[in-house]
């Protein structure tokens, strides 16, 4: 793609066409996930099942893509990136469905995983597209651009779901209808899905091992997102604030994300990708030295320092996927893409332990240490590579 006009030879700033459609997809499909996702905990404790088999069924989610996500590029390549798409959101739609039907929390530990399969296949594909035709002097800002719009469609998620209700069809049926919505900009952008030609040359392994610092970016991201997000509340009570207050420390993590976003792409897209990302680490680390600090000095300290540390995390996915998309093009751009969504879901899985052992070691010093501590390996990363190339 070109990016210069053929009339004076200044840069076209126009946005490249499919790029609404992808966005769109996956902004959909992430207003339908965090809908489900309360909507099925919610459920499930009314079933009277344990804290801990909810979270083990939610953990399902993450397995799902960690063992699934590695093949879907062969198979995209075989069928084609625009059937596979549709195929996935047949998956996901029926899935949703199948958790009504089949309200047994047994069956819903089979309709997670197939569910997943299907939200993971959109995931990728989405990104895959997304970063394919994205100009390589531009993929920070686009990168960032489509993590704003799909970081907005999770925050609204939850906000649905107190308009439709928790119990019954309506939650349901607005996820399937969510879902069927989805479907209609890669349908009328058909002709813009990029094609996949051949499956990736190599194993997930290999793509892994040979972008390190985005791969140490993408489990990072996966372990501060679930880690922190599911205890910061409890953080917050150990804080001395009441639970309603605590949850919104969350809140002020996923505002900072959602306004950092475009401004972190268009650093990624002026310097080196390797140093934007070794900055995020340690003002990553540092932010979680601070956390105990703010916590001490008072709610605007506490609430401004969660605000600026959400938009350096949210930097870990956003800039760790540009720079890897910038060692790639075509079926080793999808491999690549496929590896670093196997890592950020490995993250997933990773990030509740870790940080739950920090936190029972010290209430108040352990949650932030154990999430700095991912930070740490993403500086570590970058500082190892750097030593390796200059040798």
């Amino acid at each position: 793609m070109s990016l210069s006009s053929p009339n004076d030879g200044r840069p076209d700033h126009r946005l490249p066409p499919g790029l609404f459609a992808a966005i769109s997809l996956i902004a959909t499909v992430g207003l339908s996930l965090s809908l489900t996702i309360p909507l099925l905990s919610l459920e499930m404790a009314r079933m009277g099942v344990s804290g801990r088999d909810i979270g083990l069924n939610t953990a399902v989610a993450g397995l799902a893509s960690v063992f699934v996500v590695p093949f879907i590029p062969a198979l995209a390549a075989r069928i084609g990136v625009g059937r596979m798409i549709a195929i996935a959101l047949l998956v996901s739609v029926g899935s949703i469905i199948a958790f009504r039907l089949f309200f047994d929390y047994r069956a819903w530990v089979l309709i997670r995983f197939v569910y997943s399969i299907g939200l993971s296949a959109l995931f990728l594909l989405s990104e895959f597209w997304i970063a394919s035709i994205a100009p390589p002097e531009r993929r920070g800002f686009i990168m960032g651009l489509y993590a704003t719009v799909l970081a907005l469609g999770f925050a609204a998620g939850p906000t649905l779901l107190a308009v439709v209700g928790t119990s019954g069809w309506p939650p349901y049926l607005t996820g399937t209808a969510l879902l069927a919505l989805a479907a209609i900009p890669p349908f009328l952008a058909r002709h813009r899905v990029p094609a996949l030609d051949a499956a990736p040359r190599h194993a997930v392994s290999r793509y892994i091992m040979s972008v390190p610092l985005a791969s140490a970016a993408g489990i990072a991201s996966g372990a501060v997102e679930t880690g922190g997000f599911s205890l910061l509340p409890v953080y917050g009570v150990g804080l001395g604030y009441e639970p309603a207050t605590a949850a919104l420390l969350v809140s002020a993590i996923a505002f900072g994300n959602v306004i950092s976003q475009v401004p972190l792409g268009l650093l990624a897209d002026r310097f080196p990708k390797p140093r934007v990302l070794a900055a995020i680490a340690i003002l990553g680390v540092a932010g979680a030295l601070a956390l105990p600090y703010a916590a001490a000095a008072g709610t605007v300290a506490l609430f401004t320092l969660l605000v600026a540390w959400g938009g350096v995390y949210g930097g870990l996915y956003t800039v760790g996927l540009a720079h890897l998309a910038d060692r790639y093009e075509g079926s080793d751009l999808a491999g690549g893409n496929a590896a670093f969504v196997v890592l950020f879901n490995a993250g997933l899985l990773l990030g509740p332990p870790v940080v739950g052992a920090g936190f029972d070691l010290s209430p108040t010093h352990g949650l932030p240490l154990a999430m700095g501590l991912f930070f740490a390996l993403v500086a570590a990363t970058w500082a190892f590579t750097r030593g390796r190339a200059a040798s």
